[in-house]
């Protein structure tokens, strides 16, 4: 005997994706969207006045936005700008000042050559020619030296006859004398020298004194 059909075999399964039986979330964009749609004015039903209102408003946003953003953007190039003189005040001093070592180290070169002009310009009155000639070597060799030096922009430090400068002078010693106002400098122990604008050695100096009441 032929069983009859069930009912439920022919039926139509339902599909596994459809939106009754999918347990996946609403995505981020689709939320978005309906967040958007709940917050937006629809201003054709709104009054004239409360339209032109609420239009006002958003304006106002708008500029505050745009101003703010305006602010913001100058704020950034004028620390850039700053920046940028920054780095480049930095590399010229840099380059500037990049060989204050090696002039310092040559500085006393320099005084060793003075010192032996001082000393062959005392032997050359009382001996013959050859001094002379050795005199006039070193005086050419103590010329390019100071050429070289003065082209690298190095400068001696002024300060016989000036008042005594504690940036600039070194006071060895005091001398009691009337001759000179009291505070002044009235001999150089050992040249000083600037380099540009920056003192690489200061003068050691002599300073006058008033003399003591006796």
């Amino acid at each position: 005997m032929a069983t009859e059909p069930n009912e439920t075999d022919n039926q139509p399964e339902e599909p596994e994706n459809s939106p009754e039986s999918s347990n996946e979330p609403i995505g981020l964009e689709q939320e978005l969207e309906e967040l958007l749609a709940q917050a937006t004015v629809d201003l054709d039903s709104l009054p004239l006045e409360e339209q032109i209102t609420h239009l006002k408003s958003n304006l106002e946003a708008a500029q505050k936005e745009a101003a703010d953003n305006l602010d913001s953007s100058l704020r950034a190039q004028a620390e850039m700008a700053n920046f940028r003189r920054r780095t480049d005040e930095d590399r010229i001093n840099n380059a500037k000042y990049s060989n204050s070592r090696l002039i310092g180290n040559i500085l006393p070169v320099l005084e060793e050559l003075e010192l032996a002009v001082t000393h062959t310009e005392t032997n050359a009155r009382t001996e013959d020619a050859t001094n002379g000639q050795l005199l006039e070597g070193i005086k050419l060799i103590q010329r390019k030296l100071t050429g070289v030096l003065e082209s690298e922009g190095v400068a001696a430090i002024e300060a016989v006859g000036l008042m005594f400068n504690p940036l600039e002078h070194e006071a060895v010693g005091t001398e009691e004398t009337a001759e000179v106002e009291s505070g002044y400098v009235t001999q150089i122990l050992r040249p000083g020298f600037r380099l540009h604008d920056r003192i690489i050695r200061p003068a050691q100096v002599m300073v006058a004194m008033a003399p003591k009441d006796t």
